[in-house]
């Protein structure tokens, strides 16, 4: 009988049994990939963006509709707390231009190696190639090894953070789902997030520029805007301009069918300026190189101008199209390109200690729960918080049930 059984070796799971071995108890970490935190090696080989150092109160409303539900949480465990836990584990962190939180080490893999060195020191055990298939008797959990050997493991309390579905091949594959729905848990279908949206591109544009990022750019979506840069891909666009604003497209298409998107191409110069370069007199140039020198656009973007239509002709309208070049997505990119997910088990499913209400005892973290975040460290800090929390709420549990049991 184990204290704790983790089930999921990412960052919530690992960080949750961090906290809870450094109280003494007996904690086991299961997962079904060969080693783990593989989905956080991966984030880690662009930098690892762990957190962000904006305002609390800015930072919290990147959150969208789910900023109520995280905000007890990430106030607890907050963005200065995660650097202080990096420290403590002899990794410093520091602040780029953008705000953004980085490990001096600008990878994952020495903060994960000093983390599962603390834990072994614990005496954390890591159980490894096991398959969550669902739920024994009480305090039972059941896994498959990989020649389908049926393994029970029992534990006083248990924490499910298995992640989302997005990157599958790195462990988070979703199939968790169905092992809740047989215990009436309901789960909110996962759909990608922070993902890129599929365009019916010319064959022109593909076959020349598939890969060609764009930037500086700007993309507007309703009311809302977002800056930074993309890429343009064989099957659409995707990047941090897009991502920013994937929630809002995502749900455009489902209600919809589609969503138009809205770029300006030259988000430094205003559109009188622009206008006053246009007007210039073009003598013999092509419109092309007359759009690269005095519109200051490179091949990529005068052929996105020509995917919208025919090119206006007066310089005022011209200025228009490139500030605001019109394009029509239909899907987003499929969930295991996605660098997120969304949806997940419902928050009314869960107590305010992160516990399962149909399942006493079963705790859950993570992206397994229905909230999603935009890049920029606000999906690690989450997780990691949620970690935080459910490995005190375990405690909490344990506490109780202890007192319960003790003869009056």
């Amino acid at each position: 009988m184990h204290d704790v059984l983790i089930v999921g070796a990412g960052p919530a799971g690992l960080i949750a049994a961090d906290g809870l071995s450094s109280s003494g108890l007996k904690v086991t970490v299961v997962d079904r990939m060969p080693s783990p935190a593989r989905k956080f090696l991966m984030a880690g080989r662009g930098g690892l963006n762990l957190t962000h150092s904006e305002e609390q109160s800015v930072l919290l409303t990147r959150y969208r509709e789910t900023e109520p539900f995280l905000t007890p949480f990430v106030n607890k465990f907050t963005p200065e707390n995660l650097r202080q836990w990096c420290l403590d584990l002899g990794q410093e962190t520091f602040a780029g231009s953008s705000g953004r939180i980085f490990p001096r080490a600008m990878k994952a893999s020495p903060l994960l190696r000093a983390l599962l060195s603390r834990l072994a020191e614990r005496g954390v055990t890591l159980q490894t190639r096991l398959t969550w298939t669902g739920f024994g008797e009480t305090d039972t959990l059941i896994f498959e090894d990989p020649e389908g050997t049926e393994v029970e493991l029992k534990a006083r309390a248990s924490l499910l953070a298995l992640g989302g579905a997005s990157w599958p091949k790195l462990g988070s594959d979703g199939s968790w789902v169905s092992n809740l729905h047989r215990q009436g848990v309901a789960v909110n279908a996962l759909r990608p997030a922070n993902c890129g949206f599929e365009i019916a591109w010319s064959d022109l544009l593909k076959d020349r520029f598939a890969g060609t990022p764009l930037k500086p750019l700007t993309v507007t979506f309703g009311t809302e805007c977002a800056r930074g840069e993309a890429v343009l891909s064989e099957r659409g666009l995707e990047g941090g301009a897009v991502y920013a604003l994937s929630p809002l497209i995502r749900r455009e298409i489902e209600l919809s069918g589609n969503a138009r998107l809205l770029l300006d191409l030259r988000p430094d110069i205003s559109i009188e300026k622009l206008t006053s370069r246009l007007s210039a007199n073009r003598g013999k140039q092509s419109i092309s190189t007359f759009l690269r020198k005095a519109g200051g656009l490179s091949p990529v973007q005068i052929s996105l101008l020509r995917e919208a239509g025919p090119l206006p002709e007066t310089p005022q309208a011209l200025a228009e199209r490139i500030k605001q070049t019109p394009l029509t997505t239909t899907a987003p990119y499929p969930i295991d390109r996605a660098i997120s997910s969304a949806g997940g088990i419902a928050l009314t499913e869960i107590d305010d200690q992160l516990m399962l209400k149909k399942l006493p005892g079963v705790f859950v973290a993570g992206e397994m729960l229905d909230w999603e975040a935009p890049t920029g460290g606000y999906l690690l800090q989450a997780c990691f918080a949620t970690g935080v929390a459910a490995a005190e709420g375990i405690a909490k549990y344990l506490d109780e049930t202890n007192d319960r049991k003790q003869p009056s």
